[in-house]
């Protein structure tokens, strides 16, 4: 509804005395647990706090006047539209007022049809089966003696006139407290407070920034720590922290229809699809722990692993300076180490597990389909968005453009023309790809330092063939840059997503889109594409170009003309992925609990603290919950987003890291507590919001699983030495390729391990000390020798490599494409059952509010008709 249409509810207050008092004021009455006014009758639906301007300091009087005048005016026409406002001065801080507002039965039922929303007409008569899983689930359930399942109604849009068909037991029951919390919420955004230039200001939001009201916020029903004293009281939060968020629930199944009960549809929908991912991962982290274990079993049957490691082999193998003149030559046996916890990872699991995810991932975006359609039956979300989602107030503020409506043909209210809205989205997608351009900017600089650091390493860390130390097995020059720079890259992502939150926040307001779920599901999209580039432009990086175009040592590639490119270890760069992703993930965890949970907790207790050292009186519950931290205007979105950026790491690299799921896993399950916990106990209570669905992260997800496909058969084409190893087993281990009377392993190091002659290399890639005059060292690729007609040309072996990589990834995506789409089509979005229940609901609907209007019309044409043939009859 436009603003336009909303002052019907409103009359605008001329001439107030600055002294009126347009809340009544009254005295706390010592009861800490009391969600009552004074009169212990009408329920406090919204807290407002502001600050008295008598007793403010840090302002001009005339500044103070004018913040004064506004609030006045807001509460006056919050009076007007119906609503109820009962003030209590701060027992802690006399400087602090709570403006507590009630609405009353008729404001409840008017709003309630202006948002469309869904109330009980009848308990739901269908008859449900239980599955044969049903026993064993049980074990996991919160006790249903402790949070009793909801009763299931049918549910139709609440009309006033149809009042009496309605399931109406209780007046004061009949909205909960999180709808009632929403319909004042509603309207405390929609209220005027000034006019400047024939502009409306209007809204609670706006107060808030400018610093007139100080917080504004439902109340939590109880303590999380006891049971209200109230005995009106549910103590549903209690109840929530004891059998939810408390870290014993950890293996508990989560209390979802409580959760929304109390926290409404938005956070209700979140945890359901964390809990839903978290469950689905189990089986992931099963098979990727099989195949962890299997690597771990077979490695010491390596055979290329064990040539590395043998100094009748691997230590006669004298290899080329991977940089320039400060590099010296060195013992392949140095990596012995790294190649033996490669094995580990570069095995035949590792492809059966990429199998297996791109199969995984589709059997959870489908199975999560499934699941999100009873949910939105179940919580009356189906036809959410087309019938109860109102515009954005900031959006209603900027309609002063009149346009015609092609399809009713009247005219209506919009903030831009059609040349502005183009305009303003070519702007927007400029300020996105250019910040995109910068964050690729800033990978570029962790490359720069990758190239220029090794040289630094190479020549203090000390890589002489004769040495013994045992730290040289470890420290090698490629470890200490692969290491330091993955630390300097995460410490760079964390800095750049402070800055890109801002700027994605500032595009998307300037964009102005209409509705809340379009301004979240535009900031999404924004947000995802920062943090995308931004997390996974590294592990790109060293899965798909690192090592790839060096050239040979006689006539390296340069990056920038300058740098030399890097070298892959001589068992590819598959272990110094798996280390990037081990420290981003990681690090990453680590980082957003202490962001998300440590912060408000310290923040909370230094307030308790500074409450306790003040005063020992009875503290009530609004200003209990005012100490609590607020939940920020994006809510959930970061709890998403950090979902949907590990759920990347999960799908799109798992190939070099098969334990990521489990990580996921353990991750998750404490996740669902923290938040849990955050919300209960650190957290202001949320405006209940309606939520259809998870919104833009489910194409974003869907999106994420096609590339991992993508993604996965690359880093084992190209990253890994899989398929080089099986065109030498099958191919150039025997006649005419190889010396080998049958397929064998043994030689694969000889075989992938190019000779240079050292007397070849130029002037400026000439190393200062060689240690060997007119002799040959090797390097990792696949090149004829010195002599050779085409010497340091790419030989045979070579391209049978590449056919047999292009042909694999050809192979991989379209059969795991094709079993995507088989088990797409054959898992439907909704399921039978949650189609029945939705026809009965329909039918139901129908019969109850259209049938009914039709008897009493049929009753009161009767009734006119015996009066019609009464006349005639006494005429006649």
């Amino acid at each position: 509804m436009l603003l336009v249409d909303m002052t019907i509810y409103l009359t605008f207050l001329s001439g107030l005395d600055n002294a009126m008092l347009l809340a009544f004021q009254v005295d706390f009455d010592g009861k800490p647990d009391s969600l009552f006014f004074s009169d212990g009758q009408r329920r406090i639906d919204f807290v407002l706090v502001y600050e008295d301007e008598r007793k403010k300091m840090t302002h001009k009087r005339s500044d103070r006047k004018k913040q004064k005048r506004k609030r006045q005016v807001y509460e006056s026409n919050l009076i007007n539209s119906g609503l109820q406002l009962e003030a209590t001065r701060s027992v802690l801080d006399e400087k602090l007022i709570f403006v507590k507002v009630h609405a009353p039965w008729e404001v409840l039922c008017t709003y309630a049809e202006v948002l469309h929303i869904k109330l009980p007409l009848q308990p739901d008569d269908l008859k449900t089966r239980d599955s044969a899983f049903n026993w064993f689930s049980r074990l996991f359930r919160v006790d249903e003696n402790i949070i009793k399942p909801e009763q299931e109604f049918f549910t139709a849009p609440f009309q006033k006139e149809l009042l009496s068909n309605f399931y109406i037991q209780d007046k004061d029951t009949f909205f909960n407290p999180a709808t009632r919390s929403r319909i004042v919420h509603f309207i405390l955004s929609r209220v005027e407070y000034a006019t400047k230039n024939n502009v409306k200001k209007f809204g609670i939001n706006k107060l808030l920034d400018t610093g007139i009201y100080k917080a504004a916020f439902p109340l939590h029903d109880s303590s999380f720590r006891h049971l209200s004293t109230d005995p009106n009281c549910p103590s549903e939060r209690y109840l929530l922290y004891r059998e939810w968020a408390h870290p014993k629930n950890i293996f508990k199944l989560q209390p979802l229809d409580f959760i929304r009960k109390y926290y409404g549809e938005k956070i209700g929908i979140y945890f359901a699809w964390l809990g839903f991912y978290t469950n689905m991962l189990i089986m992931a982290a099963i098979v990727g722990v099989g195949c962890f274990l299997y690597g771990c079993l077979t490695k010491d049957n390596c055979t290329w692993s064990q040539e590395v490691c043998d100094p009748n082999i691997g230590g006669k193998i004298i290899m080329c300076p991977q940089c320039d003149k400060v590099c010296t030559y060195w013992n392949l046996t140095i990596t012995c180490e790294s190649s033996k916890k490669l094995c580990i990872f570069d095995s035949f699991g590792t492809l059966v597990f990429a199998v297996f995810m791109g199969i995984w991932v589709t059997l959870f975006l489908e199975f999560w389909k499934r699941r999100q359609a009873e949910l939105e039956y179940e919580w009356d979300t189906v036809e959410y968005l087309e019938q109860e989602e109102q515009v954005r107030p900031e959006y209603e503020a900027r309609c002063t453009h009149v346009v015609m409506n092609e399809i009713t043909q009247q005219e209506e209210h919009v903030p831009y023309t059609a040349c502005g809205k183009c305009i303003r989205m070519t702007f927007c997608t400029s300020a996105v790809i250019f910040w995109i351009l910068l964050i690729i900017a800033s990978v570029i600089g962790i490359i720069v330092y990758r190239l220029s650091v090794f040289l630094a390493f190479s020549a203090t860390l000390s890589q002489h063939i004769s040495g013994t130390e045992a730290i040289r097995k470890y420290l090698t020059p490629q470890t200490a840059t692969s290491v330091t720079a993955s630390l300097i890259s995460f410490i760079v992502i964390m800095v750049l997503n402070i800055i890109y939150e801002k700027v994605a926040i500032l595009i998307t307001d300037f964009e102005l889109p209409r509705t809340q779920t379009d301004y979240e599901n535009s900031l999404t999209t924004k947000m995802f594409l920062f943090q995308f580039v931004n997390y996974y432009s590294s592990c790109f990086y060293i899965a798909f170009f690192k090592g790839k175009f060096v050239g040979h040592p006689g006539n390296p590639v340069y990056w920038l003309g300058k740098y030399r490119n890097e070298e892959c270890d001589p068992g590819g760069c598959l272990l110094e992925l798996t280390t990037q992703l081990a420290i981003i993930v990681g690090g990453k965890a680590i980082w957003n609990n202490i962001q998300e949970v440590l912060l408000p907790w310290v923040k909370n207790l230094i307030g308790r603290y500074c409450a306790a050292a003040r005063s020992q009186k009875v503290i009530p519950r609004w200003e209990h919950d005012y100490h609590l931290q607020p939940i920020g205007k994006l809510g959930l979105f970061y709890e998403y987003l950090e979902m949907v950026i590990q759920f990347g790491f999960v799908t799109l690299f798992v190939a070099s890291f098969p334990l990521a799921p489990l990580l996921a896993l353990i991750n998750n399950m404490l996740e669902i507590r923290l938040d849990a916990w955050k919300l209960t106990t650190q957290f202001r209570r949320m405006v209940p919001q309606k939520a259809q669905d998870i919104g833009a992260w489910q194409p974003i997800m869907q999106g994420i699983a096609i590339l991992a496909v993508v993604t996965n058969a690359m880093i084992i084409a190209f990253t890994s030495d899989m398929i080089p190893r099986l065109v030498y087993y099958w191919s150039f281990s025997v006649p005419p390729y190889g010396s080998h009377s049958s397929h064998t392993m043994k030689g694969y190091i000889n075989s992938t391990l190019s000779v240079f002659n050292i007397s070849d290399f130029k002037n400026a890639s000439k190393p200062f000390s060689p240690w060997f005059v007119n002799q040959t060292c090797r390097y990792r690729d696949l090149r004829y020798p010195p002599g050779h007609q085409h010497q340091y040309e790419h030989n045979i072996y070579y391209w049978h490599v590449i056919a047999a990589k292009l042909a694999f990834i050809i192979v991989m995506e379209h059969v795991i494409y094709f079993v995507k789409f088989i088990i797409s089509y054959l898992i439907p979005d909704v399921s039978q059952k949650t189609k029945s229940k939705v026809k009965r609901e329909k039918y139901l609907t129908q019969k109850l509010l259209h049938e009914n209007d039709l008897k009493i019309v049929k009753k009161t044409m009767g009734k006119i008709a015996n009066k019609i043939i009464q006349g005639v009859d006494s005429t006649f």
